[in-house]
């Protein structure tokens, strides 16, 4: 943290404009070495200049600089920024000029990590810029815009303070038990606050469901016997010719994926290699492959032919797939009719993807599973990374144990030490408490230069 780091913020390639970005005390005094212009150190923070960048005599690019000094920063450092001509030489050789007079090359997300670290954003915040960078459709960057504006970390922290008012209430109670004017913790005011604390993070999950669906998307599989359908399917959903469909079975030997995006929902389609028992080494692998898809999935379209009756395989896959979200899909319903279906939890579309009938219908039932048209526009104040969804049902495993132990009348000094630890884990969420290990790895996902 006391060193100059620098990286290439923009994608490297063709392009109008390259940001060059520098942070770190000594951001001006290297920059100052190759810049030939006004004189950084007087100028004012959060202007820009034109300039040119030199290495000894040898013009290097034409540029425009903006400065902005510590502490009113992205990461509360010293930060320059030159916005150079696009193209991969030039700013290769700025970048190079920048490491060559002392500044190092920052690592993955390391100017967002020193934002954290400084206490500029905390770690919601930062995961929001991540999403926000990777967003693919207005919902999710909606959900990443309300993270990074601290939204959603107030929500955490409000439950935090609460939590602080039962623990510091407790402790008064404990330690100066002969002062008459503190306010006496009963049993049922504790048992009250953490109703309270338990219903709003129960609350927060709920809708943290679908902040995951709209962060990452739903996984669609596709699965079938061979030939019966599965890649033109896909195909029409896609709205491109992206999976090979020719008569023969088994044509599908290997995974084959697309994605589709409904009502600003990605969903990520994978069709999958005919499931049947065969000799054939390639497309037996890919039949295993098919099957584990399955159980990775959070949407199984099980295709079904319906001038076909039901072989041995596809029943063991209706089994297979009753606990999951799914759909039925009969396809080539223009053909006469051979299939009969047991009764099943599964959703059942007919259609006939020759004639591209039943997408739509097709479309609808998938929103209707996933109760897309629920999400409300106005309302993105949910968590959507894994880490701090596992986080909150650790805090209400942990609730769940502090009224357990109410009702046995267990000690009031052991119910503090288990309130501390929700709180605490309510602090790891935000950022509040955190190990290194958590913090390196959580900043290496991110992009070069961010």
């Amino acid at each position: 943290m006391n060193d100059t780091i620098a990286a290439i913020s923009t994608a490297l390639g063709v392009g109008a404009i390259s940001i060059i970005r520098v942070s770190g005390d000594e951001s001006i005094s290297i920059v100052s070495k190759i810049w030939k212009g006004k004189d950084l150190t007087s100028v004012p923070s959060h202007t820009i200049h034109y300039g040119y960048i030199y290495d000894k005599e040898e013009l290097i690019d034409e540029v425009l600089l903006s400065i902005m000094k510590a502490p009113k920063t992205f990461t509360k450092e010293d930060i320059i920024e030159i916005n150079s001509h696009g193209g991969i030489a030039t700013t290769n050789r700025i970048l190079e000029l920048l490491l060559t007079n002392g500044c190092r090359l920052a690592e993955p997300g390391e100017f967002t990590k020193r934002a954290f670290l400084n206490g500029r954003i905390d770690l919601i915040e930062a995961e929001g810029v991540m999403d926000l960078i990777s967003a693919k459709t207005e919902k999710s960057r909606s959900l990443a815009l309300h993270q990074m504006t601290g939204e959603v970390s107030n929500m955490i922290s409000a439950l935090r303070d609460k939590l602080v008012d039962v623990i510091s209430n407790i402790e008064v109670n404990i330690d100066y038990p002969e002062y008459e004017d503190i306010e006496i913790v009963t049993i049922e005011k504790i048992k009250e606050s953490v109703s309270y604390i338990e219903k709003e993070i129960e609350h927060i999950l709920k809708k943290s469901e679908t902040g995951s669906i709209i962060k990452e998307g739903i996984q669609t599989v596709i699965v079938g016997s061979p030939n019966v359908g599965k890649s033109s399917i896909l195909n029409r959903l896609l709205e491109e010719e992206k999976a090979i469909v020719t008569d023969i079975a088994g044509t599908t030997r290997d995974i084959v994926e697309g994605d589709i995006a409904i009502d600003g929902i990605i969903l990520h389609m994978i069709d999958t290699a005919g499931i049947r028992d065969t000799d054939d080494v390639v497309e037996k692998i890919g039949v295993q492959k098919s099957l584990e898809w399955i159980d990775k999935a959070d949407l199984v379209l099980f295709v079904l032919n319906h001038n076909e009756e039901l072989t041995k395989e596809e029943q063991e896959i209706m089994k297979h797939i009753e606990e999951k979200p799914s759909i039925i899909i009969v396809n080539k319903n223009d053909l006469s009719k051979k299939l009969e279906l047991p009764p099943t939890n599964s959703s059942v579309i007919f259609m006939s993807a020759l004639e591209n009938r039943g997408i739509e219908e097709l479309r609808e039932e998938i929103k209707r599973l996933f109760h897309l048209e629920e999400i409300e526009q106005n309302d993105y104040n949910y968590l959507s990374s894994a880490r701090s969804i596992s986080l909150l049902k650790q805090c209400l495993e942990s609730l769940s144990s502090i009224r357990d132990s109410l009702s046995e009348n267990m000690p009031i000094d052991m119910i503090e030490i288990d309130l501390k630890n929700v709180w605490n884990n309510l602090g790891e969420i935000i950022g509040e408490t955190y190990t290194d290990e958590l913090i390196d790895e959580m900043f290496s996902r991110f992009c070069l230069g961010k």
